[in-house]
């Protein structure tokens, strides 16, 4: 596969390893309708790299990626045909992340949040840098956590702790992500890409076919676990995006963000 860009995402080749970089860095790598669109197609066409062993999942700049765009979110409380396109797009992408036979390794490189700590958690191995955290307040702007947080959480954590940070959507520092076993370990910043790269390529290493033949087998036992609790939170995640609670939190945050923007530009002229 030839290295590959778009204005959302870039997919770098380095030997037998794939970069995918969620390349909206100014917006924290919030997820643009566009962006939402290629997470949803990049991973058949990595399966479909007949020279790719594995992957590493990353964001540009100072964010893995901050969650829905602001005002993409504000849209879907008024447009039916996006409501239903997002929870079609959250069903591939969840359903993709599981299934696709190469393993692949998430590099946080700074907060993860909503749909980006989602992602994060769909990765195979998780290296999160010491000063980035998760996060996942789907509940606290009105929303239900259907893009992965019911669908992972349970997976990897005590329920108790999913409910805990489901409910509340309180960041999780990363050495406490490694503890509730939400990432596999914490690494400084400054050695984040080379310590996700060299475990790329170690995984590129691996004898493939028994490799991906775990990783299938891994991927039965989730999709078993996973299927009705993944349905059920898509389709209570679109009733919500019509709630009077939902419009009020993103209206406000929309407004926030706009008045941010407004006083950098001020400070600018």
């Amino acid at each position: 596969m030839a290295d590959e860009a778009s204005p959302v995402m870039t997919v770098t080749a380095h030997k037998d390893v794939r970069i995918v970089t969620l390349n909206r860095p100014d917006q924290l790598n919030g997820v643009s309708a566009e962006l939402h669109q290629r997470l949803a197609e990049v991973w058949d066409e990595l399966a479909a790299d007949a020279d790719a062993r594995a992957v590493v999942l990353t964001g540009a700049g100072r964010a893995f990626s901050a969650g829905g765009d602001i005002q993409h979110l504000l849209r879907h409380h008024s447009d039916a045909a996006l409501r239903e396109r997002s929870i079609r797009l959250d069903r591939a992408i969840q359903t993709a992340m599981i299934r696709f036979p190469l393993p692949v390794v998430a590099a946080v490189n700074g907060p993860a949040v909503g749909l980006g700590c989602s992602l994060a958690l769909g990765c195979d191995l998780v290296l999160i840098a010491d000063d980035a955290y998760l996060a996942d307040p789907h509940v606290s702007v009105g929303l239900v956590a259907g893009d992965g947080g019911v669908t992972l959480w349970p997976l990897l954590t005590s329920l108790l702790r999913a409910k805990e940070y489901l409910f509340t959507g309180d960041r999780i520092p990363a050495a406490k992500a490694v503890e509730f076993g939400l990432a596999s370990r914490v690494v400084p910043a400054a050695e984040l890409t080379e310590q996700a790269m060299a475990l790329a390529h170690r995984l590129a290493a691996q004898p493939p076919e028994a490799l991906r033949a775990t990783k299938a087998a891994l991927a039965v036992v989730v999709e078993q676990m996973s299927r009705g609790g993944m349905e059920a939170a898509l389709m209570a995640e679109q009733s919500t995006m019509t709630s009077p609670d939902y419009l009020r939190i993103v209206t406000a945050l929309a407004e926030s963000a706009e008045n941010r923007r407004g006083s950098r530009d001020g400070r600018k002229e």
